[in-house]
């Protein structure tokens, strides 16, 4: 399928040229021409955008995989390495995991792959000295690399096929009265459908996320060829599963992901066995998925939290708050997941033992 193409007027115009032409799209299609537009148009994070991601709740949370990337290069010999991120954001985390790193004595140079412009002037107050590419080919490739991806794979595009009664099919998007519907294709799906999901029924979903598994073999490549490790750390699910997680979140609330594309965040829950399997496949070490909350308590995020109040006690209720926020069962610690991803050789990351 091609894009949706690149001509003049508004997102949702363009989509529904595209869909008049060629009829209707897959998901993956309209998901990831709105999510680029999305990103490059606004800085979505904060009170005054659309979420908030876990390292701008708490230093701590940047701080504690600054700390186990510093642990790992110490078990690993200490050897000269790039710190990359993918989608940093605002560079909040970056730059509290750098300060962590710093004070364990690794300074690595700094690699961002972003393709927002709005979000890479963020990132570059929060992380001046850092360097940057629209993807993973431009990564350095002359020393092992220790890769952050927080939130990044729940935002990469998407396929649902459904269960219908003549077999597994695609949902695709169609445009009627200047109205984004899902509908379903006619292709047949069903060779591809893992055996134990064949006699689903009727009406389940499976998602797939192909440009998830493709970015998953480019990073495995890298990381192979120069040594290194990743940490990644979304929430979702130890997959592949039934189920439609599909979700637009606008103004910090959930909202119709059809209605105005391009002006909504779409993400979707990642499915880590699929990235697990992906990264064995090609070779590397795989780890977890362990929830977030059991991760950063390891990492020591209690008695930081304790350290913080001591040194700021007004603040000892909102330190408080946000830890919760990080680890609590029915906040971020169950539904966000960590996966560690190392080199053949490179030490088993803290929090995974």
């Amino acid at each position: 399928m091609t894009d949706v193409p690149n001509s003049e007027g508004p997102l949702p115009e363009r989509i529904a040229r595209a869909i008049t032409l060629a009829g209707p799209i897959p998901l993956s299609q309209f998901m990831g021409a709105a999510n680029t537009h999305y990103y490059a148009t606004r800085d979505p994070l904060g009170a005054r955008g659309d979420f908030t991601t876990a390292p701008e709740i708490s230093q701590m949370f940047g701080e504690l995989v600054g700390l186990a990337l510093a642990d790992l290069w110490d078990r690993a010999g200490r050897p000269d390495v790039h710190y990359v991120e993918l989608g940093p954001g605002r560079g909040t985390l970056a730059a509290d995991a750098l300060r962590a790193m710093r004070g364990a004595g690794l300074t690595p140079p700094v690699h961002f792959v972003e393709n927002s412009p709005a979000l890479r002037a963020e990132q570059a107050k929060a992380v001046p000295h850092a360097e940057y590419s629209l993807d993973l080919v431009g990564l350095p490739d002359d020393k092992p690399l220790l890769v952050v991806a927080n939130e990044f794979f729940d935002a990469l595009p998407i396929r649902q096929l459904v269960k219908t009664p003549q077999g597994w099919r695609e949902r695709l998007v169609a445009c009627q009265d200047t109205l984004f519907i899902p509908v379903i294709g006619n292709t047949i799906f069903d060779p591809i459908i893992p055996p134990d999901f064949r006699d689903a029924p009727d009406g389940s979903i499976l998602e797939t996320s192909p440009p998830s598994v493709a970015i998953l073999r480019g990073l495995a490549a890298r990381l192979l060829e120069q040594g290194g490790a990743a940490i990644v750390i979304d929430y979702g699910y130890a997959g592949p599963a039934i189920g439609d997680t599909l979700q637009a979140v606008r103004g910090h609330a959930y909202v119709n992901p059809f209605e105005d594309p391009g002006e909504a965040d779409l993400t979707a829950h990642v499915d880590f066995g699929t990235l697990i399997e992906a990264a064995r496949v090609e070779g590397l070490q795989a780890y977890g998925p362990v929830p977030q909350g059991a991760w950063l308590r390891e990492l020591g995020i209690d008695p930081r939290a304790e350290a913080l109040s001591r040194t700021a006690p007004d603040r000892a209720g909102e330190i408080a708050t946000a830890r919760d926020r990080l680890v609590g069962q029915e906040a971020m610690g169950e539904l966000f997941k960590v996966v560690a991803l190392t080199a053949p050789g490179w030490p088993i990351p803290a929090g995974f033992a």
